[in-house]
């Protein structure tokens, strides 16, 4: 479980985060949902450590990351997974030393058990027989299922993802949906996804955070999303772009 209790970020006189609070909850699939700009990203970016925030806590299973020691904090981050909207792979790495790459950098095993653990973490998001591939040969859908086999390669508590089906066509990007939702609960995860995808968030999201100018206005689960008495969260369902795209999940 990761609480963030009344973070404050500003980059001058800009307020990008005003005293944001919520839960993310372990073994759910936890989604942050909100236009451009709202703070979503930057709300992740901070659990991350990624930019420190001017004010409040953030607190991972009763540990405070933003008062424990830099060496607590290397720590910490071994414990986390991170998918980038890109992926983020190495071009002139073949997949499996792309998936092998977090366990040389925070792993005192075994070549041999890291070779096992890059089989199992690669058959585990059903990609066999590709390890000796370059990313460049694979698919966009093939290289986000290699990005999230590297992210769960040290067995993390906790999965960060940044637009996971971004750029992934509406078939695709449900086999990803469902293969982050059947590892949280498999691993029993606190897993973290920024998202503008909407059946993402009635498909998949456990817990649904609405976040708008810094602040959280809303947040339940993706059956009861719809369904919602938040004028604001309304307004941005329904805006013409989304509204289109729920249309078409119908």
């Amino acid at each position: 479980m990761i609480k963030v209790q009344g973070i404050c970020k500003s980059f001058g006189d800009k307020v990008v985060l005003n005293k944001f609070s919520s839960t993310f909850e372990q073994g759910k699939v936890n989604l942050i949902i909100g236009k451009s700009g709202s703070g979503k990203t930057m709300a992740i970016k901070c659990m991350l450590g990624l930019h420190a925030i001017d004010s409040g806590d953030i607190i991972f299973n009763g540990q405070d990351f933003t008062r424990i020691s830099e060496y607590g904090k290397k720590e910490l981050r071994k414990e986390i997974g991170v998918v980038f909207q890109g992926s983020a792979l190495f071009d002139s790495m073949t997949i499996a030393e792309n998936v092998m790459f977090p366990l040389k950098m925070s792993s005192k095993i075994s070549l041999s058990k890291m070779n096992d653990r890059v089989d199992f973490c690669l058959k585990r998001v059903d990609l066999d027989g590709v390890k000796n591939l370059f990313p460049s040969e694979l698919s966009g859908g093939m290289q986000k299922r290699v990005a999230i086999a590297r992210a769960i390669v040290l067995n993390p508590k906790y999965l960060f993802c940044d637009e996971p089906n971004s750029g992934l066509d509406p078939t695709t990007a449900t086999v990803i949906d469902n293969l982050l939702k059947e590892i949280t609960y498999e691993y029993n995860i606190t897993t973290v996804i920024n998202t503008h995808d909407m059946n993402s968030v009635i498909e998949i999201g456990d817990n649904v955070i609405f976040i708008q100018d810094g602040k959280k206005i809303w947040s339940g689960s993706g059956d009861n999303f719809l369904h919602s008495e938040s004028k604001k969260l309304n307004k941005f369902i329904f805006s013409s772009k989304l509204f289109r795209t729920l249309k078409s999940i119908q």
